[in-house]
């Protein structure tokens, strides 16, 4: 018998003290290269997008490796690259933190369209009200010192 799963994430992950650091002439070179993350990981992804201060991946993740990982994996690299990388000048590195919240397939394609949106959406709402509203929408208790 085969074995058979769906695990969809909501992942975002902000830059160090909220520093807008990701160019937005320059983003489509790091999806790109957190694209090949993930698919090394045999994982897929479905969507990513941002904003100078944040980034949302939604992707699925493969049960040989564990959600701590796979953002640890992510993080690390693209801090790695991203510093290296003349594009991104200002780039001190990640948070610590991230959200990851799991995603029904009823809610997919709503997901979808609400990263795609990103840019315009925070011409609206910081990244900052964004995250607390989010946690919130999943019933999630935080500390504002954290976010």
């Amino acid at each position: 018998m085969a074995s058979y799963r769906q695990s969809y994430h909501h992942n975002i992950f902000g830059t160090k003290n909220h520093k807008q650091s990701i160019p937005n002439e320059y983003c489509e070179e790091l999806y790109k290269y957190i694209w090949r993350i993930i698919k090394n990981k045999n994982c897929k992804l479905y969507r990513i997008n941002g904003w100078k201060d944040h980034i949302h991946i939604f992707s699925d993740l493969h049960p040989s490796i564990s959600l701590a990982d796979f953002i640890k994996e992510i993080k690390t690299s693209t801090s790695v690259w991203l510093k290296s990388n003349s594009n991104f000048p200002d780039f001190d590195g990640w948070a610590e933190g991230y959200g990851s919240f799991t995603i029904s397939h009823n809610d997919r394609n709503r997901i979808i369209n609400y990263i795609k949106g990103q840019k315009e959406h925070h011409k609206k709402e910081s990244f900052k009200d964004e995250y607390k509203r989010i946690l919130k929408e999943f019933g999630i208790d935080f500390d504002d010192k954290y976010i």
